[in-house]
């Protein structure tokens, strides 16, 4: 339906996002069933329009079986009676029942194809480039923002002082404006607007904001992708979702700094991007492997090129001398379970599932990844309560968070 008026307004219909006072207060959140008393307290506090879901009981039956066969596309390679999987299921089913509801359509074969790309290429052929090889040629040309060395020289420093945080951080205008528009974000929910690094530190923790600052520095990095190879906004709003979710994920266990794991899903696929960069061709044939054999794009790239983008990622992080808490949480987020430690790659695995799960509904590509019973099993959740509250908090998150960024 998307937004009405307060006037148009009627008892049963379903709010599509947080709805938010005046004054910053949270009245009601998104997926609230609104009452005709919550519709007349809406009207006395001055509220003048509201996001609301579309209307499902409008689709006919015929649009009900093509939305279930195109979501059951996307399920081939998990097992469908893992409790987790059938909670995704029916949170990617929902999702992309309101989007057509809502006017989106269904994308046909040819949509879910690549550009033509076959003026780009290949600094490797395969066979010939190693994940060490391409890793050591981009490092060789490309130099880290000096910044994130100096970043991580404070996260190193277990004596380093919240003044001193502050200061390095604030060195660099575009790195603080952009922490300051995280942390003033939902993802934070702080009462009051934190207008300064200084404060920030001393809300959020020196340690917590480094780790934002690093990953959001890594982001610069990243300036010359093809544009015709991949959508670079869809990329990174992939990968912030997957952040968001790590971070609501790593909530739900003692002793982990949710900070971490936003910033390792938000680097998840970090990879990818020097796959785009190295082997643009070979990576759009992989995409194209993928979507056109209903296989997942981690599969695809290890049948087209040999290897995978952790495999990438790997040798790319140990050259940045990338902390190895994040590092471990990225090269592993595939396949958790062969690292010793596995919860915090588990938790990105989860996060990157649910992830693909929800972007089925936004038109996304490629088949989940697969979700590993035994990862699933560490953290211990229950999956109807916490996958669905954490799409719950994601809906009135992302779009905030990813103008933080760009």
């Amino acid at each position: 339906m998307g937004t009405k008026r307060i006037d148009e307004l009627k008892a049963g219909m379903v709010l599509a996002s947080d709805l938010i006072a005046k004054d910053g207060r949270l009245l009601f959140k998104s997926g609230t069933e609104l009452a005709d008393n919550q519709i007349q307290l809406l009207k006395r506090v001055g509220i003048g329009e509201a996001d609301v879901a579309p209307d499902l009981s409008d689709l006919t039956e015929d649009d009900v079986l093509a939305i279930e066969d195109y979501v059951r596309e996307f399920f081939l390679y998990v097992n469908p009676d893992h409790p987790a999987v059938i909670e995704m299921f029916h949170i990617a089913l929902e999702l992309t029942a309101r989007a057509v509801a809502g006017g989106w359509q269904l994308p046909d074969l040819n949509e879910r194809r690549a550009s033509n790309v076959e003026h780009l290429d290949d600094i490797f052929v395969t066979g010939m480039g190693t994940p060490e090889t391409i890793v050591e040629h981009e490092t060789e040309l490309a130099s880290f923002p000096d910044i994130f060395f100096r970043i991580k020289e404070v996260l190193e420093d277990e004596a380093a002082s919240a003044d001193r945080i502050a200061k390095v951080v604030s060195t660099d205008v575009g790195l603080s404006a952009k922490l300051l528009k995280l942390v003033n974000s939902p993802l934070y929910g702080f009462p009051q607007t934190i207008d300064s690094i200084s404060r920030a530190v001393a809300l959020v923790g020196g340690k917590e904001l480094s780790t934002l600052a690093l990953g959001i520095s890594a982001i610069n990095y990243f300036q010359d992708i093809p544009p015709e190879l991949v959508d670079m906004q869809s990329f990174w709003r992939h990968s912030i979702t997957c952040g968001i979710f790590a971070r609501m994920l790593a909530g739900t266990q003692s002793g982990l700094s949710p900070e971490r794991f936003f910033i390792g899903g938000l680097l998840h696929d970090v990879g990818r991007l020097i796959l785009f960069k190295k082997l643009p061709y070979a990576s759009t044939e992989a995409m194209l492997f993928a979507r056109e054999n209903c296989l997942p794009l981690v599969e695809a790239e290890t049948a087209v090129m040999e290897f995978c983008h952790t495999d990438i990622s790997k040798p790319l992080l140990a050259a940045w001398k990338f902390p190895e808490s994040l590092a471990v949480m990225i090269n592993y987020h595939h396949d958790p379970m062969e690292y010793p430690n596995p919860l915090e790659p588990a938790i990105v695995h989860v996060a990157d599932n649910l992830t693909n799960a929800v972007e089925i509904a936004q038109g996304g590509m490629y088949v989940m990844p697969g979700l590993d019973e035994e990862a699933w099993e560490l953290l211990g959740i229950d999956p109807e309560k916490v996958l669905n509250e954490a799409v719950s908090q994601y809906a009135g998150q992302i779009d905030i968070v990813m103008s933080a960024f760009f």
